[in-house]
């Protein structure tokens, strides 16, 4: 393949793949009144996700236990009358507890996730504005503060 022929062919990848092609960033308006990258905590959104796990790992805690007692019971009597099935049972019924145990810390753990996040960033709010003041003793903007550092 001679020089100009390369040439000519990674011109034309670039241009055929321009039009279709973005790395490393995001579009110029994705939308929000935000620019790409800030980031924005909604405390009343993590409040509500926090409560939709807590509700789920409620739900699951009592709606996931319902047949155990009676899953645990059929497997003992079914073994003791010496059938097979009564220990396939007891494994099925200990495989349920076991994935109903770590789906329900699952769900505590973003229930708790979200708890601590809110309650961080509302620590982190009452630090930025403690120290953000200017000299006369007024809260600084964020717009106010970028200034600064332009």
């Amino acid at each position: 393949m001679a020089w100009d022929e390369w040439e000519r062919i990674k011109t034309e990848a670039v241009q055929s793949q321009s039009a279709h092609m973005q790395l490393n960033q995001l579009p110029a308006n994705v939308g929000g009144d935000t620019a790409p990258g800030d980031l924005v905590v909604h405390d009343d959104e993590l409040g509500k996700l926090g409560n939709m796990a807590y509700d789920l790992l409620s739900q699951v805690s009592t709606d996931g236990d319902l047949a155990r007692p009676s899953t645990f019971t059929a497997s003992n009597s079914l073994f003791n009358d010496g059938l097979d099935m009564g220990a396939a049972l007891l494994e099925v019924h200990d495989g349920w507890n076991t994935q109903l145990g770590t789906l329900k810390q699952a769900c505590a753990h973003i229930s708790n996730h979200l708890d601590f996040t809110r309650a961080q960033h509302s620590k982190d709010e009452a630090y930025v504005e403690a120290g953000m003041r200017n000299a006369a003793g007024d809260l600084l903007t964020p717009s106010r503060i970028n200034d600064y550092f332009h």
